[in-house]
């Protein structure tokens, strides 16, 4: 087989509907447009939100408060149970985590939940950790712990 051989698989492919080739054809005429009106013209499109000149719902709710949705810190959640795969005596961090592909994605940080069991004796370092996965790490033998935050530079 060469390349000018390849051919689409038989159904993959097939004509375009050509509009307006003559009222046999079965889209001659108005070519599928119906009769008159805004949306038979060229260039009649409705545009996004329009509700025919009453006021639109965007516009006629209130919009009040704040959302702090935008600043929130969203930390990327990883049981015990994954951490299983590591040896023992080994200090798991958001680069280790990232490599073994435990953690992908873009996150603020890592909390490290108490779900499964952990069997191996590890130094976690993580932005978080809840009660139950701290107590699990340290009951394992291992230390949990927060790094400190960098603090910014004095201007």
């Amino acid at each position: 087989m060469q390349l000018h051989d390849l051919k689409p698989r038989p159904g993959a492919k097939h004509r375009s509907k050509r509009l307006g080739c003559g009222e046999s054809s079965g889209h001659g005429k108005t070519s599928g447009k119906g009769h008159k009106g805004q949306k038979a013209r060229s260039g009649g499109s409705i545009r996004l939100g329009f509700e025919g000149g009453q006021m639109p719902i965007y516009r006629r709710l209130p919009k009040r408060g704040f959302n702090n949705s935008n600043f929130a810190t969203r930390f990327c959640p990883v049981n015990l149970s994954a951490l299983n795969v590591f040896a023992d005596g080994t200090t798991v961090d958001e680069t280790l985590l990232r490599s073994k592909r435990i953690v992908t994605g873009r996150w603020d940080g890592i909390k490290i939940l108490g779900s499964g069991e952990l069997t191996r004796k590890l130094n976690v370092v993580a932005q978080a950790f809840s009660e139950a996965a701290k107590a699990k790490i340290e009951q394992a033998g291992g230390t949990a712990v927060v790094p400190e935050r960098a603090s910014a530079p004095d201007a």
